[in-house]
C-alpha cells in the first residue's frame, strides 16, 4: 500500500497493486532518460504539458524503480495498467506533487523540515 506522506503513490499493473516513489536515484535516471539537466527543467517539462507518452512512460518506469519494481521499460511496454493511459498520467502527475510537496501533518498544519 503506497504511503503518500513516504512520497509514494500506486497503479495497478498487470492486475497487480505497485508502489511508485521519485528517490534521488529514480530522479537522476529520469533527467538521464529525459534529457533534462536540472530537476526544475524536468518538472517544467511536466508542468507545462509539453510531455510525450514516451516521457510519460519514463516517469512511471522511474517511479516504479524508486518502489522496488525491477521491471525493464519493454515489461512496462507491455503491461495492463487499470485505467489504461489516463490513469497512468493522473499517477505520474500524483508522483510529481507527493514527491515536490511538504506533506500536511494530520492536525492540518505542514511537518516541519
Amino acid at each position: 500500500m503506497a504511503n503518500p506522506y513516504a512520497g509514494e503513490v500506486a497503479l495497478i499493473i498487470d492486475g497487480q497493486e505497485r508502489v511508485l516513489k521519485l528517490t534521488l536515484g529514480a530522479l537522476a535516471e529520469l533527467e538521464e532518460a529525459l534529457g533534462e539537466d536540472t530537476l526544475v527543467a524536468l518538472i517544467d517539462r511536466f508542468e507545462g504539458g509539453g510531455y510525450s507518452a514516451r516521457d510519460l512512460m519514463a516517469l512511471v518506469l522511474a517511479g516504479l524503480r524508486g518502489g522496488g519494481w525491477s521491471g525493464t521499460g519493454r515489461d512496462l511496454a507491455n503491461a495492463t495498467i487499470e485505467g489504461g493511459p489516463m490513469e497512468a498520467a493522473r499517477v505520474a502527475a500524483r508522483l510529481l506533487a507527493v514527491a515536490f510537496s511538504v506533506p500536511a501533518s494530520p492536525a492540518g498544519g505542514a511537518y516541519a523540515v
